[in-house]
């Protein structure tokens, strides 16, 4: 082969290489962008008014603030089920009564809602540990018989843990407790923890619950984020080190949007590149993302083995959705946040749901493939 040959040779290889490397990046979910119009897609309803059955008198259940969605497609429809806060209690973050509420769309971005919450404390078995701080921040499945499982926060203004809920039709709930009540004996009983989301897997446009080596996986907490396992999805067990303590596979990064309280968001995708994991991150106050303000909370993705779910292969550098827009960042929470908790692929396109500020609910969407 002569000079030009070998140089023209050469010139083949880069471009397949470079090729190469732009298809490894195609493990991720995106690029997200919102909607021309229709956000923020829930915002607080002053007029709606329940009647609670631990006060026994109405209250205006969704007043103050709608955010931190969780979002599954039924019988054609993109349905939502959001956490809001009524006026009661202190007017501080976690001061309030939450409860979930119900809408429903036909496009994915303009909803019909439910005039009651479907999902609330109650004078139940989990009252003690729901009331008077509500139930919060709701992740949901499908399983594979068509029921649904829900992942939430049990907040009494005094401890919480991550329960869960199983419905055949999104308003009628059955309570099934804390997701580690009885695992290892009754070890993490005591244990603070939240932020849950359930691995699942593509199905006739809609997404399924998956197993993986034979079980039932959940990517959980803030801070760092776990792993947990389980053969029915409702008892789950935490992975554990050597020491008996449960494993971290996703940690703050230094000088990025995640450098500080990283915690799982919607239901990872179990894909052919692996498992994503969509989660938040904070901002730290030192030592963050210079292009995000302190303690603002931006949405990264990462991806794990798909057959090692405790093995992350890549994260991306920078947020694929980051506080921008004047509802995103003018609210309860002032620092800013676009806390990604619901997806759902629905019409051949990914849909993100996610709080705004603590106070209202948007959307954004990314081509499928």
């Amino acid at each position: 082969m002569n000079y030009r040959g070998r140089l023209w040779f050469a010139a083949v290889l880069l471009c397949a290489a470079v090729l190469q490397a732009q298809d490894t990046e195609k493990w991720e979910i995106g690029p997200f962008a919102r909607p021309a119009s229709g956000n923020p897609a829930i915002s607080p309803r002053p007029e709606s008014i329940f009647v609670d059955p631990i006060l026994k008198k109405p209250v205006h259940w969704e007043v103050l603030h709608t955010f931190n969605p969780a979002a599954i497609v039924r019988d054609g429809k993109v349905y939502v089920l959001y956490r809001a806060e009524d006026d009661s209690g202190a007017m501080e973050i976690g001061g309030h009564t939450s409860r979930l509420g119900l809408a429903e769309s036909t496009d994915g971005i303009s909803f019909k809602r439910r005039a009651d919450p479907v999902f609330y404390p109650a004078d139940d078995a989990q009252q003690s540990r729901e009331w008077p701080g509500g139930v919060e921040d709701p992740r949901i499945v499908e399983a594979e018989d068509g029921s649904y499982v829900l992942t939430y926060t049990q907040w009494n203004r005094k401890t919480y843990s991550v329960g869960i809920a199983r419905s055949s039709d999104l308003t009628h709930w059955a309570k099934g407790g804390p997701a580690f009540a009885f695992a290892a004996g009754g070890k993490y009983a005591e244990l603070k923890y939240k932020s849950a989301g359930i691995v699942t897997r593509i199905e006739n446009g809609r997404l399924i619950a998956a197993k993986i080596n034979g079980r039932y996986w959940m990517y959980w907490g803030e801070g760092a984020i776990h792993l947990a396992t389980s053969s029915d999805l409702i008892h789950w067990s935490p992975l554990e080190d050597t020491n008996g303590v449960p494993i971290e596979v996703l940690r703050p990064r230094p000088g990025r949007f995640d450098s500080t309280f990283p915690e799982t968001g919607p239901p990872p995708v179990l894909t052919s590149a692996g498992i994503v994991v969509l989660y938040n991150g904070k901002n730290a106050v030192k030592d963050g993302d210079p292009h995000l303000g302190p303690n603002a909370y931006a949405a990264g993705e990462a991806l794990f083995d798909r057959s090692d779910p405790a093995r992350l292969l890549r994260q991306t550098e920078h947020p694929v959705l980051k506080p921008e827009l004047a509802y995103e960042k003018a609210g309860q929470y002032a620092a800013g946040t676009t806390f990604a908790e619901g997806l759902v692929y629905f019409h051949d396109r990914w849909f993100l749901y996610y709080g705004c500020a603590d106070s209202v609910v948007a959307v954004a969407m990314a081509a499928g493939r």
